[in-house]
């Protein structure tokens, strides 16, 4: 497929207490779709991804749909929190789900504004999903369609956890680590970059101290652990938005009972459960993602 054009920029506070964020846009000519990402990486090493020339950004634009994404405060092109100039353990965790909400619904409101459109979808992964849940409880008549790609659900029995710092470093190998985690052990590696020879550089490279690895907020893994911990930060009975669950079969950290939960929860006037074949948690970067492409895109375009 012939790769299409991305724009970028960086949407400014409205106050001065509010960080500005980089904004991606593949432009399509139908309703507007806005990704967003999980815990540990922004939209260029996951949505806007180019592997074999193609991203899932461009596949959703070629579906004839408007692709947007987001960088949360901490990530990527946007601004970074102030307590990443402290030590990791001076403070609480940084970005919990309600304030990446806040800043999911500034984006919402400069795409529906841009578009003149009155709703759009959300395809989040992850962690992402809790933000993106928050916020179609929230402002459910701005939410047309929500995609929960591999979401944490609410799980009971899981002992405490030791709170996160308020950041962490991530290193090319810690990600490959989470990347490969699910692949049984007679499997070889499905990573479309197996060894993260391309990912990995680009990935330390979105980080502008150039440490050992990439900072990033400690409070996704805080809003993980109170989800498995029976306190998910959202109610899925509050979402009204049709609804697509989508995870790989060998994901452990959205297995069948978890989207079984959610799809119990949600209040949905439609929802879909999709299970992709021979994948993970990351899915979206794996030799199957044609297949997630395809079950996303369908839902989306339904």
């Amino acid at each position: 497929m012939r790769p299409l054009t991305e724009t970028t920029f960086r949407l400014t506070g409205r106050t001065s207490g509010e960080p500005a964020l980089l904004v991606r846009r593949v432009a399509g000519r139908g309703p507007s779709v806005i990704f967003v990402h999980g815990a540990t990486f922004p939209s260029a090493l996951s949505f806007n991804w180019r592997f074999e020339g193609w991203c899932w950004a461009e596949d959703v634009a070629a579906r004839d749909l408007d692709a947007w994404s987001l960088d949360f405060a901490g990530f990527g092109g946007s601004d970074r929190p102030s307590g990443f100039a402290q030590a990791a353990d001076a403070g609480p965790p940084l970005l919990r789900a309600p304030e990446a909400a806040d800043q999911l619904a500034r984006v919402v409101d400069h795409v529906l504004a841009a578009t003149g459109q009155a709703r759009v979808s959300l395809l989040s992964h992850s962690w992402g999903s809790q933000p993106a849940g928050l916020l179609a409880a929230r402002e459910p008549d701005k939410i047309a369609r929500l995609v929960l790609f591999a979401p944490f659900a609410e799980r009971q029995g899981d002992p405490p956890a030791e709170p996160p710092p308020a950041w962490r470093r991530m290193t090319v190998a810690a990600q490959l680590a989470r990347m490969t985690a699910d692949t049984p052990p007679d499997n070889p590696s499905v990573l479309l970059d197996p060894e993260l020879a391309a990912w990995g550089p680009a990935y330390l490279a979105t980080c502008p101290d150039r440490g050992e690895g990439v900072k990033a907020p400690g409070g996704p893994l805080a809003d993980v652990q109170a989800a498995w911990g029976g306190a998910l930060p959202w109610d899925p009975g509050e979402v009204r938005a049709p609804t697509l669950i989508v995870r790989g079969a060998w994901d452990s950290h959205c297995n069948d009972a978890d989207a079984a939960w959610l799809a119990g929860r949600l209040s949905a006037v439609e929802t879909w459960d999709v299970r992709i074949a021979a994948a993970g948690h990351m899915a979206h970067l794996e030799q199957g993602r044609d297949r997630l492409f395809a079950a996303t895109g369908a839902f989306l375009t339904a």
